[in-house]
């Protein structure tokens, strides 16, 4: 080959390695922002996508392909909720699209927290795929489905044969795909279970390379207390050999305030020993509840035997002890917020504290007979903005909502479930400046994807999915309060899901594009 020959060829390759050489793709999104989930400095370049996939990153040259113009928006991998209770509110009629998630920014969500995800994970991805969804979803076995599947509601140490049936129905999960179990040590009848009885089940989960997520048995002062509660999940995770995800990490009730630095050493000491330890949190200083959880003792759940024990003269005066000193502990009556009452939707919005004026009822006795007559949904106040904050500057800690699929109108929700990503990025990355847009980008994308192992997601990265968010930095915020939840975020002007966009200029278009992630297939 002649010198000059040569000379063009390699200028030709120069060319094409900076300006991608005219290839038509389904769509390129051109001259955005780019942060690209690393965790890295931002970058401005062009992505084409073809076929559900991340095609080409850099300066494209776009021939026929459809554009969207991104000058001045930020382009971000979809968001990742690692903690959500989406499970049932996605199989409802019209509500599968799930576009409170969808609008904050969320591409994938994973569901089966808190110990209450189905078993029987071949049997809900077929019903999910049948019908469409919105976002993608990955599931989680529930360790207090399958205990009170095999067990009951017993307060007691499961029987060999018992454990040996509760290993059965999380290895029938974990073949069907689900990518690890939970627990809700705080619940009943997870409450009832030993740590060694969830090791070994951990055991059985690790053959399959899961993971362990707990709400952890107690995240304030009411039973074994935060601190022993955080020790009692990494112990779990160091013994089975799986990685652990603490849910919604938090310090709550005024007894723990200010506990955080003390809990994240835990946790930090456990990761330099080798332990794999992660956690979540939403953004927001309430947390959200059944009202029987949060107030009642855990021993008169046991057995199902709620209604005789309430009503039990001999029992009641130290079940209304316990319960005063849960109340105080959350906070006070003005604290504890009843969202979904189903018996008198009036209470709805009101704290227990006037609902006791209101029927003339000492503040316990109010609250048992809430229990008694259909029960009730709560925000409870009960965090400190600095323990929020110091949990939320961890690079171990990725964000969620622990929320469910809500459409506007229904019910007195807590604001997480419409605005816990874009409340993050509007108040604490633009407003407070307390974390950067590459670390709160980061705690919603690779974090959660590294933690569940999809390898193929939470990044911008060739070959990757083309699950991708395009805001707008000025106009990106959460519109939903706790006196008036029923907003969906506003800022996120196109959202890809699988290569389809599913919200464009805003509006979401109809489109259900998510997948079922099967793991462990």
């Amino acid at each position: 080959m002649k010198k000059a020959q040569k000379q063009i060829l390699f200028l030709l390759i120069i060319a094409c390695s900076t300006l991608q050489c005219s290839r038509e793709y389904e769509v390129v999104i051109s001259g955005g922002t780019i942060y690209d989930g690393s965790g890295d400095a931002p970058f401005i370049a062009d992505i084409g996508i073809t076929d559900g996939i991340i095609q080409a990153i850099g300066r494209i040259n776009p021939a026929k392909s459809k554009v969207i113009d991104a000058t001045g928006l930020y382009i971000s991998p979809g968001f990742i909720d690692i903690h959500t209770h989406c499970a049932r509110g996605l199989m409802q009629p019209g509500m599968s699209a799930a576009q409170n998630y969808l609008k904050q920014g969320v591409t994938t969500v994973v569901t089966g927290n808190c110990g209450g995800g189905t078993y029987r994970v071949t049997e809900y991805f077929d019903h999910l795929d049948s019908i469409g969804i919105g976002p993608n979803v990955v599931h989680l076995i529930g360790h207090g489905t399958v205990r009170r599947t095999v067990m009951g509601q017993e307060n007691r140490a499961p029987s060999a044969d018992e454990m040996e049936q509760m290993k059965e129905l999380l290895a029938m999960g974990m073949k069907g795909g689900a990518v690890g179990f939970s627990t809700g040590l705080f619940y009943a009848p997870g409450s009832y279970a030993e740590t060694g009885e969830i090791i070994e089940l951990g055991k059985e989960v690790k053959a399959f390379q899961g993971i362990y997520a707990s709400h952890i048995r107690d995240e304030g002062k009411f039973t074994t207390g935060l601190l022993a509660s955080i020790e009692e999940a990494i112990s779990i995770g160091e013994a089975a050999e799986i990685p652990v995800q603490i849910s919604h990490l938090k310090a709550l009730g005024k007894p723990v305030w200010g506990l955080s630095d003390e809990v994240t050493a835990m946790i930090e000491n456990a990761r330099d020993r080798g332990v794999v330890v992660w956690a979540d949190q939403y953004p927001y200083t309430a947390s959200n509840t059944g009202f029987s959880a949060a107030v009642l003792p855990r021993w008169v759940q046991a057995g199902g035997e709620t209604k005789t024990r309430l009503t039990d003269p001999d029992l009641l005066p130290g079940i209304k002890e316990e319960m005063a000193r849960n109340i105080e502990n959350r906070g006070g009556p003005e604290s504890l917020l009843i969202i979904s009452y189903s018996k008198d939707s009036t209470f709805n919005g009101k704290n227990l504290a006037e609902i006791s004026k209101l029927i003339e009822k000492p503040v316990v006795e109010t609250a048992i007979h809430l229990i008694l007559n259909g029960g009730s949904s709560v925000i409870s106040f009960n965090m400190n903005e600095s323990d929020v904050l110091h949990f939320m500057q961890k690079d171990y800690v990725m964000t969620s909502s622990d929320g469910h699929v809500h459409l506007p109108g229904d019910g007195m929700p807590h604001p997480r479930n419409f605005g816990a990503f874009t409340r993050k990025i509007r108040k604490y990355v633009i407003e407070d400046q307390v974390i950067t847009m590459e670390h709160a980008i980061r705690a919603a994308t690779s974090l959660p994807a590294n933690m569940l192992g999809l390898a193929d997601r939470g990044m911008i990265k060739k070959g990757f999915a083309a699950d991708l968010v395009i805001f707008d930095p000025q106009n990106i915020r959460d519109k939903a309060t706790f006196t008036d939840p029923h907003h969906y975020s506003e800022g996120i002007l196109f959202l890809f899901v699988n290569g389809e966009p599913v919200i464009e200029k805003g509006d979401y278009n109809g489109k259900l594009a998510g997948k079922t992630l099967r793991m462990n297939q």
